[in-house]
């Protein structure tokens, strides 16, 4: 990984992205210890977490993790999702942050000298050119280590560097987890089906 230590550092996580390419490798992220280790690298100055609620649901499932990021430095972006059955009886939910995240993105970088996105939505890569035309620095972190890859190969050779999701493992994944993380109902995207975690609260009070 390239930084410079007096570089303005800003992170864009698409948390059903990088969900997803964490339980492709099998581990968990301990999301304190992912914010701890790039504060080192530069001056971190946003911290940015992009995820989908369904409305007027009682409770959602992904709800504790939302209040422990949203309490622990992470700037909570969320967008509601409409539900539908689909015709085979399934029950699915379609939204996306797609655009959330690139609009935060771009108007962040008028003020950060390094822009860390973690996805490998292939449909970021006009969204990373835009932001490299400001002069920022781009670094993708997800996994070619999958199979199938989790990163688009067109998002890899647009980005200034890439970070291999696996390498930076050791750094971020949970520590003595308990047992597997659950995973809460598939619901469906713009990009097709995706996948959310589901944290339970007292879980990161233990680590924090």
């Amino acid at each position: 990984m390239i930084f410079y230590k007096e570089e303005r550092l800003a992170i864009f996580i698409d948390g059903a992205n990088l969900y997803g390419a964490a339980r492709s490798l099998g581990f968990d992220i301990d999301y304190r210890r992912l914010l701890d280790l790039f504060a080192k690298k530069g001056r971190l100055i946003r911290a940015f977490y992009y995820t989908t609620l369904i409305e007027d649901q009682e409770y959602s499932p992904i709800r504790p993790l939302i209040d422990w990021l949203d309490y622990n430095g992470y700037s909570m972006v969320t967008k509601p999702l409409r539900e539908y059955t689909d015709s085979q009886g399934r029950r699915r939910v379609k939204g996306n942050v797609d655009i959330d995240l690139a609009i935060d993105a771009l108007e962040m970088a008028d003020r950060a000298d390094h822009i860390l996105l973690f996805s490998g939505d292939g449909d970021f890569k006009r969204l990373v050119e835009a932001i490299q035309r400001k002069g920022v620095r781009v670094t993708v972190v997800s996994t070619i280590k999958s199979s199938p890859p989790m990163v688009s190969d067109e998002l890899r050779r647009q980005a200034d560097n890439f970070v291999e999701l696996m390498e930076l493992s050791p750094h971020i994944q949970r520590m003595n987890a308990p047992n597997r993380t659950q995973v809460a109902p598939a619901v469906e995207g713009d990009d097709g089906v995706v996948e959310e975690t589901v944290q339970q609260a007292g879980n990161y009070a233990r680590s924090a």
